[in-house]
């Protein structure tokens, strides 16, 4: 197939040079103590050491963040980490997409011309994201306490997410075996690969490790697992994700001055889309993304060689694999949240550096990977899917 040459100059060919992540937490584990800002901070001053780049040089630090309680995570993160006054900082919200998002837009900005580097990703303190409340009318300054925000009206209908995944296996004929099988390739895999993550881990009050995902799960274990969201349902703890707690920054420029700056093998952006889908199916909305974004590369799903797909729940990505015409077993060649966890904001963040991992590490299986995409669906049906390919620099 022939694509369309590419006409952007090389000052302007965003690309992603640089990923680092903190370990990954247990609800409530390791990290039940560490305030999103601070597992975020270690994160930025770690990418800007390895990358050997002045903190001053940074036009913009853009972070992905779902379950916080406002401000700007961003801007406190970044004074926290040491970088100037000068450095503003923009935290944004689109639930699970909100670190791939943050990464697109830092993406876009140098596709634009109006800066040369910045930080991008997510984090997420699941553990000590404050509660929330309503004020009541009846009762002044009473609390009226709730668990999440509203992402839909009641036209629409606005199931948690586990109500969310039964919906979509029993939509799309995704059983219990399948979900299971899905659930523990993702672990088999992640735990494969997690000599590769090593070297882009940024420990935490001396953590290095991630402290997600069951040693030793199995099809029996796998089995065991009673319905967590319906009596007959198919969805369970086993072949649905855990909450956790993490960051994950990328570093973005263009690769002209990544060339100048000695990165070899960087994932070259090559657009972005979102769409969405009704919020009772929001499992899917990521695979509208996909099939929006394609058809603007002129590209087919046979052209990707590279494919992930965020893994909030087993139903929703084998049903998202549906839709978009692929063998699930293309997704996710190092694993995914079913196994390692789900830090809202930072998981669209990790699907990129499980992409740049794959052609930059040593024994990351560079061979043959071509077109990549990213993609999450979140939580209201919005979803989001972003093109890469990798690239060296001589």
């Amino acid at each position: 197939m022939n694509f369309p040459p590419d006409e952007r100059p090389p000052g302007r060919r965003p690309a992603v040079v640089l990923c680092r992540r903190t370990p990954f937490g247990r609800l409530r584990g390791a990290f039940a103590t560490v305030e999103v800002h601070d597992l975020l901070a270690g994160v930025l001053a770690a990418v800007l050491r390895d990358a050997e780049l002045p903190a001053g040089e940074i036009d913009d630090v853009i972070i992905g963040n779902a379950a916080g309680g406002g401000g700007n995570v961003a801007r406190l993160a970044a004074l926290t980490a040491g970088l100037p006054a000068t450095v503003p900082g923009i935290t944004l919200d689109r639930q699970c997409a909100s670190g791939l998002d943050a990464i697109v837009h830092a993406c876009r900005l140098v596709e634009s011309g109006a800066g040369a580097w910045y930080l991008a990703g997510g984090a997420e303190s699941c553990s000590t994201a404050p509660l929330r409340a309503h004020r009541l009318t009846s009762v002044p300054d009473a609390p009226d306490f709730y668990t999440r925000a509203r992402f839909a009206p009641d036209s629409h209908g606005d199931p948690d997410a586990g109500e969310a995944a039964e919906n979509v296996a029993a939509a799309f004929g995704i059983g219990r075996p399948e979900q299971d099988a899905f659930a523990l390739r993702s672990h088999s895999r992640t735990a494969a690969a997690r000599e590769l993550m090593a070297a882009e881990i940024v420990p935490v009050n001396g953590c290095g490790t991630d402290q997600t995902g069951r040693r030793g799960m199995s099809a029996q274990l796998l089995g065991r697992f009673p319905p967590a969201f319906r009596a007959d349902g198919t969805v369970t703890a086993g072949n649905s994700c855990a909450d956790a707690d993490g960051a994950v920054v990328a570093l973005v420029t263009s690769t002209e001055r990544a060339a100048a700056a000695g990165f070899t093998r960087v994932l070259e952006f090559h657009g972005s889309a979102s769409a969405g889908s009704e919020p009772a199916l929001f499992g899917i909305a990521g695979a509208h993304a996909v099939g929006k974004l394609l058809g603007g590369l002129q590209l087919s799903p046979g052209n990707i060689t590279g494919w992930e797909y965020n893994e909030a729940f087993a139903a929703q990505v084998l049903a998202s694999a549906q839709l978009i015409g692929i063998a699930p077993e293309k997704l996710n060649l190092h694993g995914g949240a079913l196994a390692y966890g789900h830090p809202y904001g930072a998981s669209g963040a990790m699907l990129v550096a499980n992409l740049l991992r794959r052609v930059s590490v040593p024994g990351g299986r560079p061979d043959g990977v071509g077109w990549s995409v990213a993609a999450v669906s979140a939580a209201g049906g919005v979803g989001t899917a972003a093109a890469f390919r990798p690239l060296t620099l001589r």
